[in-house]
């Protein structure tokens, strides 16, 4: 790639001379970084910055100066002295566009006008903006304005990054170049990738763009780029003051119709309630609550601006994907990501095609008759009887074709929990194992009271103690008493009791839903795993001492008690699944992070240094969670479809955001005490002592927040040296405060929130938004597929409640009970779609930047930050070695044994695909 960039800058596609490095990858191929991390085949490659084709200097000595006089004749009069004209400065500015990979026949004809027009006169304007005040005009020094040359000369080249330059003469005393102002007077807007200018005394200045610059037709302003140079608000050079806070302006949207629609092209940043999830206009049915308010509290979303519907006034009208929904400009996915969307779009219309038709043509085969019925679906895909087949062929004849082309599409890809042992997910173990080192292992607490009890209302929901006694389990102890146990640290629990049970009498009134509010409890054994030792499955109570409001399970002691057992298990993943869905995974690093990123656009300069670390850790995320609204935690969509508490999960949500979200809780140290899995401990490295030595997703996840906070903690240093800077920049302080005040407005009284007065506070806040944007979100979400596309391993939804003795029910259950827990599990179609929509979850695409990386290495000019990145990606780099070593210590249980998966979730670089490993820097899927 550099030395096609070489030949762009040097051969003949340039003309003149003294080009620099402008062309460089961005985003796509295998992913830069501050140094070379991971594996030969996963580690990106460092890229070297490509030279000019000629010495920076060269420029720099182009100062025109007027020539000397020459000498009077002997005894001739003496010539009268006139002013020396003033010396000037000739300058290049190389412009790095991108351009589409793939174009359309519309696109093409209008590029080929576009460099017509441009070849007429209706050219690319340039103009430098100094860092200093003219005197005479009280603005700004700028340049004249200058065309980009060459576009016409290379409409027909084929490489994906293209270079031109514009020529400038500005006066000596103009001072260094602080932005760029581009005017396209084009038809068509185009891709800026990089600009940088050359000439001046003070060396090439550098401008990262990556932005879409808009035609006049559309924006009549110009589009203001500012150097890389970082400076805090009160240190911004007199030259750039105004245009910084014009630029802010223009993405808050000031001067712009703030009750109007957005229209695609727009860059504006501002905040909506979710009332965009439900359709009233199609009926009743469809309606769903407006999250946010006082109600159902809820995180702000990007507001759209779209016209209210015409039965409820509260709700917006939606668009339905794949028609586009409105993010800021900017934040559009790349070309690379789109494709493999478009991919997995394809092979998830050929994953659900076949079972839908199935279970509409034959009913009686729409749940799994045994379990080769889901073993198949690796094996061969969905195959037919020769029956079926016949009757589908002569209805559909095209089903055969389809049938016979794509079945390698049709089959899905082998999970990695049965790989290695098709089985253990049958054993209580793997199950427990599962909490420690699963999908979501940021449930399991400590059990620091017996019995447990819940919080919630008990003249609702009945005596708040649980049903488990010490007679349940005094015989998995170990020799123990149960206080003996707890005061051991030997006791552990998933308790899912208050989440679900104010939901289940609504839950369990739908059609093919059926849930209970679990708790589990674990022992800790002397090798450092867990084993279950008790489930209680509570409903509730209808009337006083009502026996069916808890249920008590123990480990089996025969045939009968271990398909009941089972069940219970069953259930209790599926409460795992919804919550881990729901709430750790969507709310808690989705909904919850989308107001921060909101604000940083609209309170923080692109030159805040604040700003700039944060960037690639808001990569993709606003515009991820418009294309949830579209289609995954929509009305009747993929997450109500899929999980238990259908058209009540965002419900759900919402009551989970209102009684357990706190950011002063969502650091991995904090929720680690919080849960009891740890204790304060500071001779340990960390700071903490985990209670369970082997607990993979902790003992991982601290070696990345370490290296965050580090990073982090220097990055911070560099710009703040007291509290009162910290407390003195209006920038940084409008940011948290919005964020706070307006993007979680209705938390904003809530005493916890953390403080910004001090450089520590800034280094802490920072250190857990890296942190649930990076780790937390990569370690609740790429092992969806790996771990979870095995549905009886982890059902999302359950269609049965646990019979029994008496029950109908009971007597099914013990006539069959493979095809009793069968029937419990999702139904064929269910589990296709499920397992197709968690297939694309789980996928990295190829423009993935992971932790520790940036493609642009230009992103700042400051030498010691550059330095301080260049640890960090050092850090991250060990910690993925020591991640390696963990995985393969024996002594380590919960990741290493006969069928035991590694844990690799918190592993920093992946290739692309689904690889139950890498940490991309942001939420970007």
């Amino acid at each position: 790639m550099a030395s096609a960039a070489m030949e762009l800058l040097g051969g003949s596609l340039l003309p003149g001379r003294g080009a620099v490095a402008g062309a460089r990858r961005e985003r796509g191929g295998g992913g830069r970084c501050f140094a070379a991390v991971g594996k030969e085949g996963n580690s990106a490659r460092r890229r070297r910055p490509l030279r000019s084709a000629a010495p920076v200097g060269a420029l720099a000595e182009r100062v025109v100066v007027t020539p000397a006089p020459p000498e009077r004749a002997a005894g001739g009069p003496a010539p009268q002295a006139e002013p020396a004209p003033p010396q000037s400065v000739a300058a290049r500015a190389v412009v790095t566009v991108r351009r589409r990979r793939k174009e359309d026949a519309k696109r093409r004809v209008a590029e080929q006008l576009d460099a017509l027009g441009d070849r007429l006169g209706r050219s690319v304007l340039l103009e430098l903006i100094s860092t200093e005040i003219d005197p005479r005009k009280g603005g700004p020094k700028k340049s004249k304005r200058s065309a980009l040359v060459g576009w016409f000369e290379k409409k027909d080249v084929k490489a994906e990054r293209v270079v031109y330059t514009a020529e400038f003469a500005v006066d000596a005393s103009f001072g260094e170049p602080g932005a760029v102002a581009v005017l396209n007077r084009h038809q068509r807007e185009f891709f800026v990738e990089s600009i940088v200018v050359e000439g001046f005394p003070s060396g090439p200045a550098h401008f990262t763009c990556y932005s879409w610059v808009q035609p006049t037709r559309v924006d009549r302003t110009p589009r203001v780029f500012f150097t890389n140079k970082p400076y805090l608000p009160a240190e911004t050079p007199p030259g750039l003051q105004e245009l910084r806070r014009q630029e802010l302006g223009a993405l808050r949207g000031e001067g712009a119709d703030a009750a109007g629609e957005r229209r695609t092209t727009d860059r504006v940043w501002d905040y909506d309630v979710y009332n965009d999830l439900g359709n009233p206009d199609k009926g009743a049915e469809f309606a769903r609550p407006v999250l946010g308010g006082e109600r159902l509290p809820y995180p702000r979303r990007m507001r759209t601006g779209r016209p209210r519907t015409v039965t409820d006034e509260r709700a917006e009208s939606r668009v339905e994907y794949p028609e586009p929904i409105y993010v800021s400009r900017d934040e559009e996915f790349e070309e690379g990501k789109n494709e493999m969307l478009s991919e997995m779009a394809l092979k998830a219309l050929l994953h659900n095609f076949m079972p839908l038709l199935v279970s509409s043509v034959s009913p009686d085969i729409r749940d799994f008759a045994g379990f080769h019925d889901v073993d198949n679906l690796f094996k061969e895909g969905l195959r037919l009887k020769q029956a079926l087949q016949d009757q589908l062929f002569q209805k559909i004849p095209f089903v055969r074709k389809i049938q016979e082309n794509s079945e390698g599409l049709l089959r899905y890809d082998t999970p990695d929990i049965i790989k290695k042992d098709k089985f253990a997910w049958l054993r209580d173990d793997e199950f427990a194992r599962q909490a420690l080192a699963g999908i979501n292992p940021v449930n399991i607490e400590r059990l620091q009271a017996f019995p447990p009890v819940s919080k919630l209302d008990p003249a609702v929901y009945g005596p708040p103690e649980s049903a488990i006694t010490e007679e349940h389990i005094i015989g998995q102890l170990d020799g123990m008493s149960v206080q003996q146990a707890v005061q051991g640290n030997r006791l552990y629990m998933l308790d899912y009791h208050d989440i679900f049970l104010p939901f289940l009498d609504r839950i369990n009134a739908q059609d093919g839903r059926k849930a209970y509010g679990t708790r589990t409890l674990f022992f800790l054994t002397a090798a450092g795993t867990l084993k279950p030792i008790a489930i209680e499955l509570c409903l509730p109570p209808m009337t006083d001492g009502c026996k069916r409001a808890k249920r008590v399970f123990t480990p089996p002691a025969d045939a009968t008690s271990n398909w009941l057992w089972q069940l219970a298990k069953a259930h209790v993943c599926s409460n795992d699944a919804g919550v881990h869905q729901l709430i750790n995974h969507w709310l808690r690093t989705h909904a919850c992070m989308e107001p921060f990123i909101i604000a940083a656009h609209r309170q923080l300069s692109a030159m805040h240094p604040i700003f700039k670390l944060l960037k690639p850790h808001m990569r993709y995320t606003v515009k991820i969670n418009a294309l949830a609204r579209q289609i995954l935690i929509n009305g009747d969509g993929v997450i109500e479809s899929g999980f238990t508490p259908g058209r009540y999960c965002m419900e759900m949500s919402a009551f989970a955001y209102k009684e357990l979200w706190r950011l002063d809780q969502e650091g991995l140290p904090a929720d680690l005490i919080r849960r009891g899995m740890a204790v304060e401990d500071p001779t340990q490295p960390h700071g903490l002592r985990l209670l369970i030595e082997d607990y993979p997703y902790a003992t991982d996840g601290l070696l990345l927040w370490s290296a965050i906070e580090r990073w982090c903690g220097a990055y911070v240093a560099m710009y703040y040296p007291s509290d009162e800077s910290v407390q003195g920049d209006a920038e940084l302080q409008a940011w948290y405060g919005e964020a706070v005040r307006t993007g979680h407005v209705d938390k904003r009284d809530a005493p916890w929130w953390p403080r910004l007065s001090t450089p520590a506070d800034l280094a802490s806040l920072l250190t857990t938004l890296l942190w649930l944007t990076s780790a937390q979100h990569a370690a609740l979400n790429f092992g969806q597929y790996p771990l979870g596309g095995y549905i009886p391993n982890r059902p999302p939804l359950m269609r049965r409640l646990v019979p029994t003795e008496g029950d109908p029910e009971y007597a099914h259950l013990v006539a069959d009970p493979h095809r009793f827990f069968l029937s419990a599990l999702p139904s064929l179609t269910q589990t296709t779609t499920f397992m197709t929509v968690i297939d694309t979850l789980s996928t990295h695409s190829a423009d993935e930047e992971y932790l520790g990386e940036r493609p642009d290495e230009e992103w700042t000019a400051d030498p010691g930050a550059l330095a301080a990145a260049r640890e960090f990606a050092d850090d991250v780099r060990r910690a993925e070695e020591e991640i390696d070593r963990r995985n393969a210590d024996t002594a380590r249980r919960n990741r290493c044994g006969a069928g035991v998966l590694p844990y690799e979730l918190m592993a920093p670089t992946s290739g692309p695909g689904i690889t139950c490993r890498g940490v991309p820097n942001s939420v970007t899927i």
